[in-house]
């Protein structure tokens, strides 16, 4: 894997080292979320749609926060 391959895709940019860390978290976070979801939906009763729902909203989130922070400059 080439360490600098992010400067070959349009759009991205080098992230400070805050930045890293501040993505890192996110997605630390969103994998303890997808934990929570896993644990859910073991759960009997659970209404699926809702948990569908929870997931792919929670998911659009996650990717707007470290949206937020990485700026990319394409859509």
């Amino acid at each position: 894997m080439v360490d600098n391959q992010h400067q070959k895709i349009k759009g991205y940019r080098d992230l400070t080292e805050q930045e890293i860390r501040v993505m890192n978290a996110c997605k630390d976070t969103a994998n303890g979320v997808g934990e929570l979801l896993a644990i859910v939906a073991e759960q009997p009763g659970v209404d699926k749609r809702w948990l569908a729902i929870a997931q792919t909203d929670l998911q659009k989130g996650f990717m707007a926060l470290v949206r937020s922070v990485a700026r990319p400059e394409s859509f």
